[in-house]
């Protein structure tokens, strides 16, 4: 049983697999670890998944990585304190996991859906050193992340997923685009896909996420 600070779901790896990766993916505002496990079937077997509880409660079955409100330009303001707890819970998390599971940080991928996709980029961000690359799902960059970005060349031979949805009203594409803009200066290998659909995810994008997961693993070897 893994040791970690965070409440999680775990599917693990095929035995028959050698150099297993890790996957740890975070859920968005308002839900649970239950949510991304529902994304285990699609993921390669190569790798485990680690499903994530965000450490607030807002009610039953409820969580949220940090607490945000909407200003009346649409612009957030997010409650620093929280993000940056969660973040390091984040990074214990990702340490400890793949320290128990035998993973090097080498085949570990940081992934998740709206504010956990927040999560998965602002680790990449600041942490590189800790993942081989990162998916962020119908998500957006944090402004406050800009000046904590690790060196450039920590990014060498990193990975980024970004997905958006082109009807997604709640987190526009807009965001997506702000991402690949922000780490176009950064020497890692950016994926970015835009999907038919609102704030969800349909099987065009898991199919297509599934098989960028698949992708690190057979360059990898």
């Amino acid at each position: 049983m893994l040791d970690i600070p965070l409440s999680f779901l775990h599917r693990p790896a095929s035995a028959s697999v050698a150099e297993p990766w890790l996957l740890v993916l975070m859920h968005g505002v308002g839900s649970n670890e239950q949510d991304l496990f529902g994304l285990a079937p699609y993921v390669p077997e190569t790798y485990h998944v680690l499903s994530l509880r965000a450490p607030y409660r807002m009610g039953p079955n409820a969580n949220a990585w940090f607490d945000f409100s909407v200003n009346a330009d649409g612009s957030r303001t997010i409650n620093h304190p929280q993000e940056a707890a969660s973040r390091n819970l984040l990074i214990q998390t990702l340490e400890a996991s793949a320290r128990q599971l035998g993973v090097p940080a080498s085949r570990v991928i940081a992934g998740g859906f709206s504010q956990g996709g927040i999560m998965a980029l602002s680790v990449l961000l600041t942490r590189p050193e800790l993942v081989a690359g990162a998916m962020a799902l119908h998500s957006r960059m944090l402004p406050e992340i800009a000046a904590q970005v690790a060196p450039a060349a920590a990014f060498e031979g990193k990975h980024l997923w970004v997905s958006q949805g082109l009807q997604d009203n709640v987190i526009p594409i807009a965001h997506g685009e702000f991402i690949r803009e922000q780490v176009s200066a950064l020497p890692l290998s950016l994926t970015y896909r835009e999907f038919e659909g609102a704030h969800e995810l349909r099987m065009a994008e898991l199919s297509a996420f599934a098989g960028w997961l698949e992708q690190r693993t057979a360059v990898a070897a």
